[in-house]
């Protein structure tokens, strides 16, 4: 896996999956108004990109996935992209909202936690796993 870019590298292409959004729209919402927030996830994480706030590591209490870089958002510092390499693009797969960063999470973890207990797909994984 090649290291991460240099500040000020051009950004390469990004492409966004339809988890990312949601989460993002879940837990950071569009300043935009904008229904569709994938232009503001593309324009974050390239101008994050661009100023060097890349890591190949993940970030306090993540589990990190082999070859992934976790951008941090330049405007949002709490909140960071989990990105995929993909030939010339970038995916962002997911965000993560580290809980010790300026301004904390929007969306304290204890919320979500309590959530997979109801979650259908995490309790037929659970099953699955027996």
């Amino acid at each position: 896996m090649p290291a991460p870019p240099a500040p000020g590298s051009a950004a390469p292409l990004v492409a966004v999956t339809d988890h990312a959004a949601e989460r993002f729209r879940q837990r950071v919402g569009t300043r935009v108004g904008a229904t569709d927030v994938r232009p503001e996830i593309i324009e974050r994480v390239a101008r994050a990109w661009a100023a060097g706030r890349v890591e190949d590591h993940a970030p306090d209490g993540a589990t990190g996935a082999r070859g992934s870089w976790y951008v941090r958002d330049a405007v949002d510092r709490a909140v960071v992209f989990v990105c995929r390499p993909a030939g010339a693009e970038l995916v962002v797969v997911t965000l993560w909202e580290q809980e010790d960063a300026v301004g904390g999470p929007r969306v304290p973890r204890r919320y979500t936690d309590a959530l997979r207990s109801d979650d259908q797909a995490v309790s037929d994984r659970r099953r699955d796993e027996r």
